[in-house]
């Protein structure tokens, strides 16, 4: 039996195919760090199982891998770490938004 590591819910908003992530409020959020940082397999199952149904809101809802970070959840795989930055090819939708 291998050992649970922490996660977060994340999925794509269905209407612009924005990435975004489950907060413990149950709303969709575009910032990884505001996700609910799930510890439990038992509850981040309960939580998956409430974001694939959301079939209006969000698609291909599944769990990513994370770690606790200073301000919140953080990516642990290349993949995700990329997810958070959105589009690569310039800046526009969350890039331009959100702009640091």
């Amino acid at each position: 039996m291998s050992r649970f590591t922490p996660k977060v819910v994340t999925a794509n908003r269905l209407r612009e195919g924005d990435v975004v992530y489950l907060t413990a409020d149950d709303r969709w959020t575009p910032f990884h760090h505001e996700a609910e940082f799930i510890e439990d397999e038992a509850h981040a199952q309960l939580r998956l199982l409430d974001a694939a149904a959301q079939k209006l809101v969000v698609v291909g809802a599944y769990l990513a891998d994370a770690k606790s970070g200073p301000s919140g959840p953080e990516p642990t795989h290349f993949r995700e770490a990329f997810r958070t930055r959105g589009p690569s090819n310039y800046n526009h939708g969350k890039q331009a938004d959100y702009a640091i």
